[in-house]
């Protein structure tokens, strides 16, 4: 199936299996919101799922699925079921908390301007100045953080490691003033409504590719110059040394080490 399936107290998978049903293994969410849940190794998720050409045709599947439902676990619709309803961006869930990190999962497999297109469209229908303006539950403070590091440009996926994923900011310009006295400015001055991707971005006056920021580099201050447009830069953010930390290509280098450990070990 591709996705991430509950198991048995004797260690056999729950049968029959529907990626719709809410509830049973899985928290208030179904299996197409907790798959995404392996964020110390998205690398290894995509090779569970047969490569980046498949993992991103999931992703995008997340979206292109109905805002279908099984609800026989709880017996009830809940809230978070309805909200996703009312959001109508398939089984997208932003309401609920387990999905918030999934959009920026396309900067993994090399596509980051997937990320850039899904973040701004979260940012612009579920979070708007009216009564029914706000998604869902707050949790923590959790679905707040999720606009305002977004709206900065970028996301902390894996929040054991000192990198931010990027997005794409949402302002012409911002500044973060720093309790050790430095300011980081994040120029982006031709962001519009349409001008939504990344086409290019510089750190220090020195171009940056990759798709993730290091929370120490950010420490020391400095200006984050982007240049945004209407269309995808569909070469930028694809290398292999762009894509953002995971552990079994860190566990790779590691083991060439090995060896040379168990040398000095005996």
């Amino acid at each position: 199936s591709k996705l991430m399936r509950g198991k048995n107290a004797d260690g056999t998978f729950q049968s029959p299996f529907s990626p719709l049903k809410w509830g049973d293994a899985f928290t208030e969410g179904n299996s197409w919101h907790y798959t995404w849940s392996v964020f110390h190794d998205p690398q290894g998720l995509i090779d569970l799922m047969g490569g980046k050409d498949s993992f991103v045709m999931m992703l995008d599947s997340v979206f292109a699925v109905p805002p279908l439902f099984d609800d026989s676990y709880y017996g009830q619709v809940i809230h978070e079921i309805r909200e996703m309803q009312i959001m109508n961006m398939g089984n997208y869930a932003h309401g609920n908390q387990p999905i918030q990190h999934m959009i920026y999962m396309y900067n993994y497999a090399g596509q980051p301007w997937k990320a850039q297109y899904w973040v701004r469209d979260v940012m612009n229908k579920m979070y708007t100045p009216t009564p029914d303006g706000y998604c869902g539950d707050e949790d923590n403070g959790q679905t707040s953080a999720w606009y305002v590091f977004s709206a900065l440009g970028f996301y902390p996926v894996a929040p054991g490691t000192t990198q931010y994923v990027l997005g794409a900011p949402l302002f012409k310009k911002a500044t973060l003033h720093f309790e050790n006295g430095k300011n980081l400015v994040i120029n982006a001055p031709e962001n519009s409504d349409k001008n939504i991707y990344i086409e290019s971005m510089s750190f220090n006056g020195v171009n940056y590719t990759k798709n993730y920021l290091d929370h120490n580099e950010l420490l020391k201050g400095g200006v984050l110059d982007i240049k945004m447009g209407d269309k995808p830069n569909l070469n930028r953010g694809v290398n292999p040394e762009d894509l953002p930390y995971s552990f079994s290509v860190d566990d790779e280098n590691f083991k060439k080490l090995v060896p040379a450990a168990k040398s000095k070990k005996k």
